[in-house]
C-alpha cells in the first residue's frame, strides 16, 4: 500500500464571502500595515505539530497570523487555484474541530444556495479526538430533505446530488476515487453522519456500495461523502510545521480532479496529468 510521501522544505455555520483582496500575491499572514512604500518583509509560515492537540483540537486562538493553519492553507490554495476561497469551520475559541476551504465561485455559481457554505464540495481537516488520527480530504454534504418549517434543507443545485450522479461505473468520478483509495491509501466514507460506511484499499469495491450509502441517508437526516487521508498521531506529530503543511497541500492537489467534477463551477487548476485514467488503466502512484 502506497503511502503518501511529504516533502520536507528548501454543522449551523456559515461565514460572510471574503472580499477578494487587492493584493493576492501577498500571503495571509504578513501584516498589510507595514506594506504601505515597503517591499514585503521577510516573513514565512510557522505552523507546528504542536497546535495539534489531540484532546482538545486544533489550536487557533493566541497565535500570530503566520502560524493559523486557516490562512496558511487558504493563500495557499488561491496561490495554486488562482480563484478566492472561503473558510469555515466547527468550534469556537482557542481549539477548533474541523476547518474547511471552499471555492467562492462555485457558491455564487449556485442559483438556489448561493448564501450559504453547506452546498458546496470543501477541503477540510479535522482530528479524530476518540481514534487519535488527523485527517484531510474532501467532504460533501447532504442536508435533510424534509423537516419543520425554517430548517436547511437539501436542494437540487448542491454538489451532493452531482456526486451521487457521478458515482457509477465507468465515470471519471468513479476512476478518481477509484485511484485514489486502491492506489494512494485514501479512506472514503458515504453516509449519515452517525452511522457511515468506510471502505479503504483492501475492501474497495467500486462506486455502488458509495452511491447506495449516499442514498441511504434518511430524508430527515443530515449525511456526508468523505475521501481523505488519515494520519496515525504518531506519524503526524513525527513531522515538522512546515511537512505537514506540504503533506496537506498534496492531499488536496490529489483530490482537486475529483472536486472539479462534483462542482456547478469547476475552477480549480488542474493539469491533464492528474485526470484520471480510463477505467481498467493502472498508472504508477503519483507520491511515490
Amino acid at each position: 500500500m502506497t503511502r503518501i510521501m511529504y516533502h520536507p522544505p528548501s454543522p449551523a455555520r456559515s461565514t460572510k464571502p471574503v472580499a477578494q483582496r487587492k493584493t493576492p500575491q501577498l500571503p495571509l499572514w504578513i501584516p498589510r500595515g507595514r506594506l504601505v512604500g515597503a517591499a514585503p518583509p521577510a516573513v514565512r509560515p510557522q505552523f507546528s505539530p504542536a497546535y495539534l492537540d489531540f484532546q482538545r483540537g486544533i489550536r487557533m486562538g493566541n497565535l500570530e497570523p503566520r502560524q493559523r493553519i486557516t490562512r496558511i492553507l487558504r493563500h495557499s490554495l488561491e496561490q495554486r487555484h488562482h480563484t478566492p476561497f472561503i473558510t469555515d469551520r466547527w468550534g469556537r475559541g482557542v481549539y477548533w474541530q474541523w476547518i474547511c476551504w471552499l471555492p467562492l465561485e462555485n457558491r455564487r455559481a449556485k442559483p438556489l444556495s448561493s448564501k450559504y457554505n453547506f452546498g458546496c464540495a470543501k477541503f477540510y481537516i479535522t482530528l479524530d479526538r476518540d481514534d487519535q488520527t488527523f485527517e484531510a480530504g474532501l467532504q460533501i454534504e447532504r442536508a435533510a430533505l424534509r423537516g419543520p418549517p425554517g430548517d436547511l434543507r437539501a436542494q437540487r443545485d448542491w454538489d451532493f446530488f452531482r456526486l451521487l450522479a457521478g458515482l457509477r461505473r465507468g465515470t471519471p468520478l468513479a476512476a478518481e476515487v477509484a485511484r485514489l483509495v486502491r492506489d494512494e491509501a485514501f479512506t472514503v466514507r458515504a453516509g449519515p453522519f452517525g452511522h457511515r460506511v468506510e471502505f479503504r484499499s483492501a475492501n474497495y469495491r467500486g462506486p455502488g456500495p458509495l452511491a447506495r450509502a449516499c442514498r441511504a441517508i434518511p430524508r430527515d437526516e443530515w449525511g456526508a461523502f468523505q475521501l481523505c487521508y488519515v494520519f496515525p498521531k504518531d506519524e503526524i506529530l513525527s513531522m515538522t510545521g512546515d511537512e505537514i503543511v506540504a503533506a496537506i497541500e498534496d492531499i488536496f492537489h490529489e483530490l482537486a480532479p475529483a472536486v472539479n467534477l462534483v462542482m456547478t463551477v469547476p475552477c480549480l487548476k488542474v493539469s491533464p496529468a492528474r485526470v484520471a485514467p480510463p477505467a481498467g488503466h493502472r498508472a504508477n502512484s503519483l507520491f511515490s
